[in-house]
C-alpha cells in the first residue's frame, strides 16, 4: 500500500487527536470494525470446507442448492471433497480479485465511506444466507463482493487519519493489523464451536451477527473519522512520470516472472483452510477428556502461532543486525521455503507414521504449524518488501497491486489440487506440497544467483509500503 493510496484529499481535522492509545479516535473504531469483520469472514471460511464434505453437498441437502448442478458443469462434473476443494478455491481466490473493484468505486463512484458501507452490508447479508442451503451460492458471491468494497478502502482510511508527515501513521497500521489478527483467533472458538457442535447455520449466523457489530462500530465512529469531501475525478492532464531506464524495465519482468512463483509458495500454507481440515476432521486425535475438540480450532491455533512468529522472527532479526549482516529479503525467501519444506515434511511423517485405522496425535500436526508459521514469516511480509524495493518509482503502486494476483492464482491452485486429496496417499499429497515450497525455494535461490546483484546492487528510490 503506497502514501498516496492511504492519504486521498480529505479534510484532516483529527491529526491533533490522542485519546485512542496516543492516536485518533477513528484509529479505535476502525480496528475494531475490521476486527469484526475479520472474525466473521475467517469464521466463515474455517467452517466452508467442513460444512461443504459433511453436509451441503451430500444426498439430500445438494439438490436444494440453487445453481450447484450448473457450476458442477463448470467444474468437469467433480463431486464430494474434490468439488468443494474446487469451490473453497474459487471462492478464496476471487476475494483478492474483487478489491480491484471496490477501489473503482471508491474513487469514481461513491466515496470510501459509502463504499465500505456497502461491503459491509453485502458481506452481512453473504453470512444471514449461508443459513440456508438454497442460497449457498449467492452468499458465497455477496461474500466475494462485500469484501472486495470494504477490505482494502477501510484500511484506506487509517492513513486518511494522519498528515503525511506524521510518524505515528505506521504504529497505527500495527495496531490495525492486531485487531485483524484478535479477530482471526476469535472466529473460530466461536463461530466454528457453533457450527460444529451446534449447528452449521448457527455458526454462519455467528459470523453474521459478528458483521452486524462491525457495521455498527463503523457507523458509530463515523463522525471521528477525516470528512470526505468526494467528487468524481477528471484528470485533465496525464501525470508527469518519470523515465523507466533498462534496470527499471528488468526490475518489472523480474517481478512479474515471479508472480507465478509466489502462487505455488503460498499453496502449503493456504491448503491449512482447505485440505488438511478434512484430514484433520478426519483422522486427528483431536479427544479431550471424553469430548471431541472443533476441528476450526485448529485455525486459531494456527493464528496464535503464526502472529506469535511474526514477532519473534522481527525482533530476532532486529538482534541478529546488531551483530552481523542481516540477509537481504530473497535471503529470508529462500530460508522460509526451507521451513516451509520443514513444514510439510511434519504432515508426511505424521501420515506415515500412524498404523492404518488409527487416529493421529497432535505432536507432529503441532510441529507443523510452527515449523510452517516460521517459514511465512520469512516469506509472505517479505515477499511485499521485495516488490516494494523494486518496483521502479513510476509505476510503483501498479506493481505492488500486481503482487496480489499471487494471492489470487495461489488459491485457484489449493482449490484444484486440494481436490486431489481423496484420490492420493495423504503421504503423496504433502509431499507434493513439500515439493512446491522446495521448487519455489530453488527459483529464489537461482533469483539471487543471476539477478540479485544487477537488480538490488544498490538502495532504489521506492514508496513506502
Amino acid at each position: 500500500m503506497t502514501i498516496a493510496e492511504i492519504t486521498p484529499e480529505i479534510d484532516i481535522e483529527t491529526h491533533s487527536d490522542t485519546a485512542f492509545l496516543g492516536h485518533p479516535k477513528g484509529l479505535g473504531y476502525l480496528a475494531f470494525t475490521e476486527a469484526w469483520e475479520r472474525f466473521s469472514f475467517y469464521g466463515m471460511q474455517a467452517l466452508l470446507v467442513l460444512y461443504m464434505t459433511k453436509k451441503l453437498l451430500l444426498p439430500g441437502s445438494v439438490e436444494n442448492v440453487a445453481g450447484i448442478e450448473q457450476l458442477r458443469t463448470l467444474f468437469g462434473g467433480i463431486d464430494g471433497q474434490p468439488f468443494a476443494s474446487a469451490i473453497f478455491g474459487t471462492y478464496a481466490a476471487s476475494v483478492y480479485l474483487t478489491p480491484i473493484v471496490g477501489g473503482f468505486l471508491a474513487d469514481r463512484v461513491l466515496g470510501k465511506h459509502r463504499t465500505v458501507l456497502l461491503g459491509a452490508m453485502t458481506m452481512a447479508a453473504g453470512h444471514f444466507l449461508m443459513a440456508f442451503d438454497g442460497t449457498f451460492l449467492l452468499a458465497l458471491l455477496c461474500l466475494i463482493l462485500g469484501s472486495g468494497m470494504f477490505k482494502g478502502n477501510i484500511a484506506s482510511q487509517v492513513g486518511s487519519l494522519y498528515k503525511p508527515e506524521d510518524l505515528r501513521r505506521a504504529d497505527a497500521f500495527q495496531i490495525f493489523y492486531l485487531g485483524i489478527n484478535a479477530g482471526v483467533i476469535a472466529s473460530p472458538l466461536i463461530v466454528g464451536t457453533l457450527g460444529e457442535t451446534v449447528g452449521w447455520h448457527w455458526g454462519f449466523g455467528a459470523a453474521g451477527v459478528g458483521m452486524l457489530i462491525g457495521l455498527f462500530i463503523y457507523v458509530s465512529g463515523s463522525k471521528y473519522l477525516p470528512k470526505e469531501n468526494f467528487t468524481v475525478p477528471v484528470r485533465s492532464e496525464r501525470e508527469n512520470r518519470p523515465a523507466m531506464g533498462r534496470r527499471e524495465w528488468l526490475a518489472t519482468a523480474a517481478l512479474i516472472l515471479l508472480i507465478p512463483i509466489l502462487a505455488i509458495a503460498i499453496v502449503p500454507n493456504n491448503q491449512i483452510f482447505n485440505a488438511y481440515l478434512v484430514w484433520a476432521d478426519q483422522n486427528f486425535d483431536l479427544d479431550f477428556m471424553g469430548t471431541k475438540l472443533p476441528t476450526t480450532w485448529l485455525v486459531t491455533l494456527d493464528a496464535i502461532v503464526s502472529v506469535s512468529f511474526l514477532a519473534l522472527v522481527a525482533l530476532f532479526y532486529r538482534w541478529y543486525g546488531t551483530r552481523w549482516q542481516e540477509p537481504d529479503e530473497l535471503s529470508k525467501i529462500i530460508i522460509g521455503s526451507a521451513f516451509s519444506v520443514g513444514g510439510m515434511l511434519c504432515l508426511v511423517t505424521a501420515a506415515a507414521t500412524t498404523p492404518e485405522g488409527g487416529k493421529i496425535g497432535l505432536f507432529w500436526p503441532v510441529m507443523f504449524h510452527v515449523i510452517n508459521s516460521i517459514g511465512f514469516a520469512h516469506m509472505l511480509p517479505v515477499s511485499l518488501a521485495l516488490f516494494a524495493r523494486l518496483a521502479p518509482k513510476a509505476i510503483n503502486a501498479t506493481v505492488i497491486g500486481l503482487y496480489y494476483l499471487a494471492f489470487f492464482v495461489g488459491n485457484s491452485i489449493v482449490g484444484w489440487v486440494g481436490g486431489w486429496f481423496e484420490t492420493m496417499p495423504v503421504t503423496q499429497f504433502w509431499l507434493l506440497h513439500a515439493g512446491f515450497a522446495l521448487f519455489t525455494g530453488v527459483v529464489f535461490m537461482l533469483f539471487k544467483l543471476f539477478l540479485a546483484k544487477p537488480l538490488m546492487g544498490h538502495e532504489p528510490e521506492i514508496v513506502p509500503a
